[in-house]
């Protein structure tokens, strides 16, 4: 896969040390890349030669990377698997763990920085980046799951965590894809699109989360041990599932009315999303 590689490659510049061995660790655990694939897909469709997003890619997985190394830490959801391999505070230490993530979040930066497309593009690609990814994005939505613990909370409060802490960086290659592909005017339509899919994505992780064991699903049962309310504790299963693909479809068909860009490939890559198992 051409990401895989692209990794590869970055990591290899870092010096050697216990924080690289870490990052390589969680980078090489085996995701399954959606973000990296959907800014490539978006690319694909408006005709663009998907190289020019290798950059971002790369970041974009490093940064998703990190959230999932501070996610499990023992002060955050104190888990021991993911990926289907131990945590990676489990695999190393908790200090070699959060240095890992600081690792990846920074290096992110710099790697998107060395694209050679056009300056000011580069630069908007980077403001939605740290957006997505920072304190009014990612960042926002990881407190609001943290404070939401032991609470009762209800469906728009858990909306609110979903769309920030999984939506925003799914979201964020869609948008750095249409403004790679020089179709801004799109933007809005792109951003609506991710909330929406972001939403389907942790309504799907939710119920996967019930009906699987952490050894099928690939990383700990954490959210009932946590005391953390679901799409399912909140809606029930079915209803949950009946949501989850009622947002599917909506992306699919708002996908379809973007003037300019041929769907196929994202649609269908997006129904693999929904019935994914892991």
């Amino acid at each position: 896969m051409q990401i895989d590689a692209l990794l590869e490659e970055y990591i290899s510049k870092l010096p050697d040390s216990t924080v690289k061995e870490a990052m390589h660790y969680s980078l090489s655990a085996g995701g399954k890349r959606i973000r990296p694939n959907l800014l490539y897909a978006v690319l694909k469709g408006y005709g663009v030669d998907t190289t020019v997003g290798d950059p971002f890619s790369c970041a974009l997985e490093m940064i998703h990377t990190y959230s999932l190394i501070h996610d499990d830490l023992p002060a955050m959801d104190n888990d021991n698997l993911r990926r289907g391999k131990l945590t990676c505070h489990k695999q190393f230490d908790e200090a070699t763990a959060i240095l890992a993530g600081d690792g990846l979040l920074t290096y992110a930066f710099q790697v998107a920085a060395s694209s050679q497309q056009d300056a000011v593009i580069v630069q908007e690609c980077i403001s939605i980046l740290s957006g997505m990814a920072g304190p009014a994005g990612m960042v926002y939505g990881q407190q609001l799951d943290i404070e939401a613990e032991n609470q009762n909370i209800d469906w728009k409060q858990l909306q609110q965590i979903h769309q920030h802490k999984t939506g925003c960086l799914l979201t964020a290659p869609l948008m750095m894809g249409a403004l790679l592909a020089k179709h801004q005017e799109d933007l809005p339509k792109w951003e609506k699109i991710g909330y929406a899919l972001g939403l389907a994505f942790q309504i799907q992780d939710d119920v996967l989360d019930v009906e699987l064991t952490a050894k099928e699903f690939g990383k700990s049962n954490s959210d009932i041990k946590n005391h953390k309310g679901t799409s399912v504790s909140l809606l029930g299963i079915q209803a949950a599932k009946d949501m989850m693909n009622k947002l599917y479809h909506q992306v699919m068909d708002d996908l379809g009315a973007i003037d300019g860009f041929l769907s196929e490939s994202l649609v269908e890559y997006i129904h693999r999303i929904q019935i994914r198992r892991k």
